[in-house]
């Protein structure tokens, strides 16, 4: 599968900022997206596309934090870089508060902020692949007849075969087959791993 390459988005009403980013980061090979306002990010946004955003604390309309506020309502995990002037500091520390990545204060210099897209770029990374994991072992796990979650659930618990086989009104020989089957489903090497999986499932 085509993995898609992750999008910088640069939303500020200032074109002049908006020009001079755009061209530093295709200067370093990286795709930008150029946003003249919140609202055009949110009709552009796509939460499966890989990347960050570099979000200008005060825009007319909707403001940079109004937009971060938006975007945690739709759960939204894509990072969020601020960029704010002197007197927008608390507003950049309230942000950080609300789960932005990171701010950086006016004027910058443009490798500090290249080195920001880089970590920013490389936790969403690590979260889609986290992400993408949980849901292989969702789908592992929902691939389960129901008697195999009977087994895994005692398994998880702990239980010896002969308990299981007793609990279940079963043989021992049966389930063996089962905690077989179960490892195998869920691809889990050792019943250390198959209670981890388990585990990252719960809400």
């Amino acid at each position: 599968m085509h993995k898609a390459a992750p999008t910088i988005y640069i939303v500020d009403d200032d074109e002049g900022v908006r020009s001079s980013l755009h061209f530093l980061l295709q200067s370093v090979g990286l795709t930008g997206h150029m946003l003249a306002s919140a609202k055009e990010f949110l009709e552009t946004y796509k939460p499966e596309q890989p990347g960050c955003v570099i979000l200008d604390v005060r825009m007319p309309g909707m403001s940079g934090l109004q937009l971060q506020q938006r975007l945690n309502l739709k759960g939204a995990t894509i990072p969020v870089i601020f960029i704010t002037g002197h007197a927008d500091i608390p507003m950049a520390v309230e942000a950080m508060q609300h789960g932005a990545f990171d701010f950086l204060q006016k004027p910058f210099r443009d490798q500090d902020l290249l080195d920001r897209i880089h970590r920013a770029l490389q936790r969403d990374a690590r979260h889609r692949a986290e992400l993408a994991q949980q849901e292989r072992i969702r789908a592992s796990f929902e691939s389960l007849t129901p008697r195999e979650r009977e087994v895994l659930a005692l398994m998880t618990r702990g239980k010896a075969n002969k308990v299981m086989a007793e609990e279940l009104g079963v043989s021992q020989r049966t389930v063996e087959v089962h905690r077989a089957r179960v490892m195998e489903k869920t691809g889990a090497e050792s019943l250390a791993q198959l209670v981890r999986m388990a585990m990252e499932l719960e809400p």
